[in-house]
């Protein structure tokens, strides 16, 4: 690189009018700089432009540009100043005589277009400002080569200080246009400094996040490159500069397209334990979209998460999000079959039976969400001893959390319920004895939930039906009914109660145990005439006037005035109950209603 010659600005002069003045003082300035050039005077130099830069109203894209190639050779001068040896590496004289002239170039356009004095039109001062970019990215590059081969050392210090609270937008892109400028030319050491730096401003406020990221494809690029640096400590802070950008999700597309996803995949495989855990929570981020599914698994992404799900000595919080991210790659069917193939069930088939609660509850996740809806991948599971590990982890007697036994509850019901022969598997396995003790023990969450199950095993057969009645379900659910329960539980109680006394050796057994009639029709008056519960309990009521021995404790019951009461207020179904017992041959409760 040389200084612009006179002649070359007596040709740009004449093509562009600037005039004999300008002439002139351009020959006169870079005299001046051939004098005394150095890192300092050119740093400040560039700083200036910068500065002037931001007052010009014309072609913002263009001078958006430009402003940011000046902040970056600025980086590279000020970094190097505090060891300026430039009194005795002629290489490095030529290049800051070169970016000096060029830096008078601009300064003239930048002073034209500030006073609108420029002439020629805007595609003529586009075509300059191409030029003076032009010019600009080869000065950079030379300086970068010149770090590179040791010619110059950058300074220990990070030379732009970091903005204080409240500063501007600009102040805050400067700056991080700075430390991307650093990380860039920087040694091993002022990259691991400069990601420290970057990391707190990032950290700090979510704002600065979105600043940062709009230094674009070329920053995330910068920062992805960096995950397959030698240096450990680089690797580390540039994962997670990503892991905080990824919270961004504008900021997404861009890290997947500098190729992203393939670096995290190599971290899962080769890094550390503490960067495998922020490469898998980035990818969790990342795979919240589905559409980018595809990359993680083209990348070998599946293989290594399920390694990790595989690897006993994995931490609870690498399982967990590797655990994430597979399930939302289990959104894609063909990726789904894939895992399958690659021994995804009998992963966690063995993750099920982890010491770790944590992990066996993401397997329980995990295998219900791909089983959902794929008879084949149930078969899998059952054939790998599932269903007793999640009968085991729902016995009240386990040690397991009420989180463990509900996320087991959901899953049994996802595997299971979808078969007569499993669910007979289930019956089998005292399954129903525990349903049944979390009815009358549990939580109000486990309670919820055992009643829940109750209701759909109730819609898969007759036979599960009378293993329900047998184990002694209606009188817990009638009790149920009786207490201050919310009216959600005692809505599916009712519900529950009325499709177990279907069932003929049900109701036999319910009118045979005790005051069940009696505590049925009490309820009637406990309840709202048009409340969900009461319909449940005038169609189990009519259920029960099947059998002649029920229609007789209805009608002799003292609470039967319940139910009349009801057929008064023109309850469509208290009345119905009441016209069978009547036309079965007992007395007539009432008169008049039979009308409908």
């Amino acid at each position: 690189m040389v200084a612009v010659s006179e002649s070359s600005y007596s040709r740009h002069s004449k093509t562009h009018n600037y005039g004999e003045f300008d002439i002139n003082r351009l020959v006169k300035m870079e005299e001046e700089e051939k004098e005394s050039v150095s890192l300092a005077r050119a740093a400040e130099f560039i700083s200036s432009l910068i500065s002037s830069s931001y007052s010009i109203r014309l072609l913002h894209a263009k001078w958006r540009s430009i402003r940011k190639k000046l902040e970056e050779l600025y980086t590279g001068l000020s970094a190097a100043a505090e060891g300026d040896d430039s009194q005795e590496n002629s290489e490095l004289i030529k290049l800051l005589q070169s970016i000096v002239s060029t830096g008078h170039e601009t300064q003239v356009i930048i002073e034209h277009c500030s006073d609108e004095s420029y002439s020629g039109g805007k595609l003529l001062l586009k075509s300059d400002l191409d030029v003076v970019a032009t010019k600009l990215e080869t000065h950079i590059k030379h300086l970068v080569e010149m770090y590179s081969s040791g010619a110059l050392m950058h300074s220990r210090a990070i030379v732009v200080s970091k903005p204080s609270t409240g500063a501007s937008r600009e102040d805050i892109m400067f700056y991080a246009n700075d430390l991307f400028s650093r990380l860039r030319i920087g040694t091993s050491d002022m990259k691991i400094r400069v990601l420290v730096a970057l990391n707190e401003l990032l950290h700090e406020d979510d704002k600065y996040v979105s600043i940062v990221a709009a230094n674009g494809v070329d920053g995330i690029s910068l920062l992805v490159s960096l995950l397959k640096f030698g240096d450990m400590g680089v690797r580390d802070g540039a994962l997670e500069a990503i892991s905080v950008i990824a919270e961004l999700h504008s900021c997404r597309v861009a890290l997947v397209v500098a190729g992203v996803m393939a670096s995290l995949v190599q971290v899962l495989e080769t890094g550390n334990v503490l960067a495998k855990e922020q490469a898998a929570r980035t990818l969790k981020k990342l795979t919240e979209n589905s559409d980018n599914a595809w990359s993680v698994s083209s990348h070998g992404g599946v293989a290594a998460l399920l390694d990790v799900c595989r690897d006993l000595c994995s931490s609870e919080e690498l399982v967990c999000s590797a655990c994430g991210v597979l399930k939302s790659l289990s959104c894609v069917d063909e990726i789904k079959r894939f895992m399958v193939e690659q021994g995804a069930v009998s992963v966690f088939a063995e993750l099920l039976r982890a010491a770790e609660e944590v992990k066996q509850i993401q397997a329980m996740e995990f295998l219900a969400t791909i089983s959902s809806d794929d008879h084949g991948i149930k078969q899998k599971a059952v054939k790998e001893g599932v269903i007793d590990s999640l009968v085991l982890v729902f016995d009240p007697s386990s040690p397991h959390s009420c989180k463990a036994r509900e996320v087991a509850l959901r899953a049994i019901e996802s595997l299971c319920f979808s078969s007569v022969n499993w669910v007979n598997f289930l019956i089998n396995s005292a399954f129903l004895r525990h349903t049944l003790f979390f009815l009358r023990n549990g939580e109000i969450s486990m309670k919820q939930s055992a009643l829940k199950v109750s209701r759909h095993l109730c819609s898969i057969s007759e036979e599960t039906k009378k293993a329900m009645g047998d184990e002694g379900f209606m009188p817990e659910l009638v009790m149920m009914l009786e207490t201050n329960s919310s009216l959600e539980l005692r809505d599916i109680a009712a519900e529950v109660l009325c499709s177990l006394v279907s069932i003929q050796r049900n109701r036999k057994r319910f009118v045979q145990e005790g005051e069940n009639i009696n505590r049925i029709l009490r309820l009637l008056h406990t309840n709202g005439e048009k409340s969900a519960t009461t319909k449940f309990l005038l169609s189990a009521l009519m259920y029960l006037t099947e059998s002649s021995s029920s229609r007789r404790k209805i009608a002799s019951s003292e609470c039967v005035k319940n139910l009349e009461m009801l057929a008064e207020t023109n309850v469509t179904d208290a009345k119905k109950v009441v016209k069978k017992l009547a036309g079965k041959g007992f007395r007539s409760i009432l008169t008049g209603i039979w009308s409908f």
